[in-house]
């Protein structure tokens, strides 16, 4: 598995950077596409809803429900076309 990949991202008005793996960054730039704004937007709207968990996890976290929400709609559709 390859290593972190860094991003600076600009939140609040303050310079921040978020590490994560590649193939989280490839899932919350899915995200971010299919919700149609930029993966700075989506970082920042991120942001403002993690509480008290670190922003990489909460990235992270976000990442997997996403994926984990696809993957039960292509369950559901595929049950239903059967």
């Amino acid at each position: 598995m390859p290593g972190l990949k860094k991003r600076s991202v600009n939140l609040a008005g303050h310079a921040t950077s978020v590490a994560l793996e590649p193939e989280f960054w490839a899932v919350l730039e899915t995200i971010s596409k299919d919700r149609r704004i930029s993966l700075a937007a989506l970082i920042a709207e991120l942001d403002s809803k993690r509480g008290e968990s670190l922003l990489a996890s909460f990235c992270r976290l976000s990442a997997l429900a996403y994926v984990q929400n696809k993957g039960g709609a292509a369950r559901r559709k595929k049950s239903s076309e059967g």
